[in-house]
């Protein structure tokens, strides 16, 4: 067997200790694909010859610092790819896309090496992975089981070691039930945040760009190298311009669906492993409600049983017209449907949806995350067989409502039943609430201790309270003032990278080390880059100490990372960014070019 291409954080590792390159890991590529173009998994993959000269320019001109250098991906066959063909399942619609889909574009741009474009449900319409006249795709966990849809070959190819991440889509759950159903990870984000230009549409009003990875680390970096509003895409939304407070999962307000709003369909198996995960969950957040699901329920029938199925027809009704036989039976049948529906139905459904909304956005003034089953149950490739749209909708249960809701979502891993079946959870919160999301999932899922943590004395109000600090520099950790932030009782909590505002310049200093200073570029000025921080939980009564050792011309200011955060960080006064400063802005942070500096 090939062996696996291996996860961001592992192939990022190899390149920087110099056990790997780019040229080596896309032989490793080829070697797993071998054989494999046009079978139930890729629709098409990029010649070997194309693959083999973007690792070479990578390895050879490639700056190891871009955030994806050297990152095998691939693209669900429903999102453009400049000279490929895009498909969306169907042969007779193919056409050739003349340029990427800006989503793809800041991917190659991040330096991710793209490997071909995946199976899917025909125009992404089911969630099943067994709706493509290009095969079905089964489960990486074997058992003739579904690999859900309609991301069926984006979810596989990172479930079987294929590439490190993949791109699909997520309308009604297709990029968090393929996840499910091959214990991956699925991202999906607030919608608009992610744009879909150049994305074959299913309901415009609804689509979203979603990501598959093997952990969530490594969803959450494509998210940030991805992320961005294009003119091409009206329907994309940047982060508010107020500042998006991410919660840490120890502070969290966890929702528990009541007992009587489950339904697992019969699976003892699954009802189990949920059990069993929530009750994992309450160790990590701050406190648990059991709240009512009937609104989420019903907003998520508005999908297929109200209006939003005759959105499928704008894009498509040409098409189905014109090539009727084209398509599936099953595909066309749903898609047929949408024809029910008239104007006065539209806007029916749509000040019922406004009511819906309203009423849930009641229950995120008493939760911060809701926590739900991905699927209630598992089928075989010969059970959706016998009832291809009743078992679709089964599987759907859990999904359909989060885009009509305005919701974001990340789908974890939960262990197998009894049986040997994946089970998996859903992490679901208002728009803009990615980062909160992605932080409890990853804590459920790196096998860490709990976060949360009882005081008895003395009460939080009577303390100062902690701050979270951007550090850009030397006192990074492993650099020679990181005892300082140590020293004064400083906690690593994570890393991250600012917005493309500033740059970052190196100071003479008498040791020779070099003194790094953050300087925000102005409106007018030169563009900025992505740079490198660490952010450090710090004492609130240890700040005085802190800042009394930081030399000029640094000082405390506020810095937006690239999640639209604001936090408090090591800034430097423009005056010092003049000659004889040196612009080490390219390297994208302290380290990197630290060890640029060390190779020369």
């Amino acid at each position: 067997m090939p062996e696996p291409v291996g996860s961001i954080s592992e192939l990022r590792s190899a390149y920087r200790d110099g056990s790997l390159t780019p040229a080596g890991q896309a032989e490793r590529v080829l070697d797993g694909l071998a054989g494999r173009d046009g079978g139930p998994v890729w629709i098409s993959t990029v010649p070997a010859d194309r693959l083999r000269a973007r690792a070479e320019s990578l390895t050879r001109h490639g700056d190891p610092a871009l955030p994806l250098y050297g990152i095998p991906f691939a693209v669900k066959d429903n999102i453009d790819v400049a000279g490929m063909i895009t498909t969306a399942g169907c042969p007779d619609f193919g056409y050739r896309a003349a340029e990427d889909a800006p989503v793809v574009r800041r991917l190659l741009d991040a330096g991710a090496m793209l490997v071909g474009k995946t199976n899917l449900d025909q125009f992404a319409t089911g969630l099943t992975g067994a709706r493509s006249p290009y095969g079905s795709c089964p489960s990486v966990f074997g058992g003739g089981l579904i690999s859900g849809g309609s991301s069926s070959g984006s979810a596989v190819a990172v479930a079987a070691g294929q590439v490190s991440f993949a791109l699909g889509t997520d309308t009604a759950g297709s990029g968090r039930v393929p996840a499910a159903l091959n214990g991956i990870v699925g991202l999906k984000p607030t919608r608009g945040l992610l744009s879909a230009a150049g994305v074959v549409p299913a309901c415009r009003s609804l689509d979203c760009v979603s990501v598959f990875a093997a952990d969530v680390a490594g969803a959450v970096e494509v998210l940030h190298a991805a992320r961005g509003v294009t003119a091409a895409d009206p329907w994309g939304r940047p982060l508010p311009t107020e500042r998006v407070v991410a919660r840490m999962p120890g502070t969290l307000r966890l929702g528990v669906p009541r007992a009587e709003d489950l339904e697992f369909f019969g699976d003892a198996g699954q009802e189990t492993r949920f059990v069993a995960g929530v009750q994992r969950l309450r160790t990590f957040v701050g406190s648990t409600r059991s709240v009512p699901l009937g609104d989420f329920f019903e907003a998520g029938d508005l999908l297929y049983q109200g209006p939003w199925v005759a959105e499928r027809l704008v894009a498509l009704d040409g098409f189905l017209r014109s090539h009727p036989d084209s398509l599936l039976a099953v595909t066309r049948a749903v898609l047929e449907t949408g024809r029910r529906y008239d104007a006065i139905d539209a806007f029916r459904g749509q000040h019922r949806l406004r009511e819906l909304r309203a009423q849930v956005d009641e229950l995120w003034q008493d939760i911060d995350v809701l926590v739900v089953p991905t699927v209630g149950t598992t089928f075989t490739l010969d059970e959706i067989a016998e009832n291809p749209i009743g078992r679709n909708a089964m599987l759907g249960r859990y999904t359909q409502f989060a885009n009509l809701l305005d919701l974001a979502a990340v789908t974890v891993p939960n262990g197998f039943t009894s049986t040997g079946r994946p089970a998996s959870l859903t992490l679901l919160g208002p728009a803009f609430t990615d980062t909160t999301l992605a932080r409890l999932a990853a804590a459920l899922t790196d096998g860490g201790a709990p976060t949360r943590v009882v005081e008895a004395s003395p009460p939080p109000a009577q303390r100062p309270a902690d701050l979270l600090i951007a550090v850009v520099g030397r006192h990074l950790t492993g650099e020679s003032r990181n005892g300082e932030l140590v020293g004064h009782g400083a906690a690593l909590v994570d890393t991250a990278r600012t917005a493309p505002l500033y740059r970052l310049f190196r100071m003479d200093t008498p040791d020779g080390e070099g003194l790094p200073g953050l300087v925000r570029m102005a409106p007018d000025g030169p563009a900025g880059h992505p740079i490198e921080v660490e952010l450090w939980r710090l004492p609130g009564s240890a700040v005085g100490g802190l800042l009394a050792g930081v030399p000029a011309p640094l000082s405390l200011g506020w810095i937006r990372l690239d999640d639209g955060r604001d936090v408090l960080g090591f800034l430097c006064e423009a005056y010092a960014a003049g000659p004889p400063a040196e612009d080490i802005s390219a390297t994208g942070g302290w380290r990197a070019y630290r060890h640029a500096a060390a190779r020369r």
